[in-house]
């Protein structure tokens, strides 16, 4: 009979290690931090707007607490304009043109990934949270946001071509930040009252909820619709085509991405190594 020698204490101790060792490793691939993608990044048609004019203002409110949600939105990781390249290469186009007459573009939203959507519909879905009721919807009710338009499931500024943005005289006074809790007032009121923003008076604030902001409402007249068709004029030269219901959403056409909704989050490591040569820009750029 052959004899069978017993594993000694030490050995059976590093084996009981090993298989330790073994189920521990196979728990961590499975569990979901080990399993998590890695962020998307931008393909190499996006740009941040900076590298193709610094001299256009951004002011990037989702980033911001001072929004109609009421806090910092999904994916805006840093204050920054991302778009597809023939739409930087554009609005370059017509700041130039605008520098020239004393202006300067500022841009309010760029490129918005799909996460940050889903936060809008997520938060419209919620009709107990009004808080900034106020200021950006006073005159609507929120459980009419997606039958009216302001809310959908998909943006066409996830596409890349798209932004909202606006005009503001030289030399730029700076704005003056907004702090959660402060009173509101409706986003209509007159350009004294409403929160203040160093643009040109068109009629609304940025994001107003109400058939005021439609680009031609005939009720807004005078210098805020010259201001509005001053806006339009310069960037439909450039090949923009606005939004009708919202004065300040303009898309650049042709659309580099027509089809395609994109995610990876607003911030530089998203456009890396996008390099493109800063282009030639006035003297009288804001600083």
């Amino acid at each position: 009979m052959t004899s069978r020698r017993t594993p000694s204490r030490a050995l059976r101790t590093w084996r009981g290690i090993l298989a330790g060792a073994a189920a521990l490793l196979t728990v961590t691939a499975l569990s979901p931090a080990a399993q998590a993608a890695p962020e998307p990044k931008a393909p190499e048609a996006f740009v941040a707007l900076r590298s193709v004019d610094p001299s256009i203002i951004q002011e990037m409110r989702y980033i911001t607490p001072h929004d109609f949600v009421g806090e910092p939105i999904d994916g805006y990781r840093q204050p920054l304009c991302i778009l597809t390249r023939p739409a930087a290469e554009a609005l370059h186009r017509a700041q130039l043109k605008l520098l020239r007459q004393g202006y300067s573009l500022k841009v309010y939203d760029c490129y918005r990934p799909q996460r940050a959507v889903d936060h809008f519909v997520r938060w419209a879905k919620d009709l107990d949270d009004e808080r900034m009721k106020a200021e950006f919807y006073p005159r609507v009710d929120k459980s009419r946001l997606f039958a009216d338009g302001y809310i959908a499931e998909k943006s066409g500024h996830s596409r890349g071509s798209t932004m909202d943005l606006t005009i503001v005289k030289l030399p730029a006074l700076p704005t003056r930040p907004y702090h959660p809790g402060q009173p509101l007032v409706p986003c209509y009121a007159p350009k004294s009252e409403r929160f203040p923003d160093n643009s040109v008076d068109m009629g609304t604030g940025f994001d107003c909820f109400d058939t005021l902001a439609h680009t031609d409402d005939p009720r807004i007249q005078g210098a805020q619709r010259a201001n509005r068709q001053f806006l339009k004029s310069t960037l439909e030269a450039q090949g923009f085509v606005n939004l009708p219901e919202e004065w300040w959403h303009f898309t650049y056409q042709p659309e580099t991405f027509p089809d395609t909704y994109f995610d990876f989050p607003v911030a530089w490591r998203s456009v890396a190594g996008h390099r493109v040569p800063v282009r030639p820009v006035s003297p009288s750029r804001p600083a």
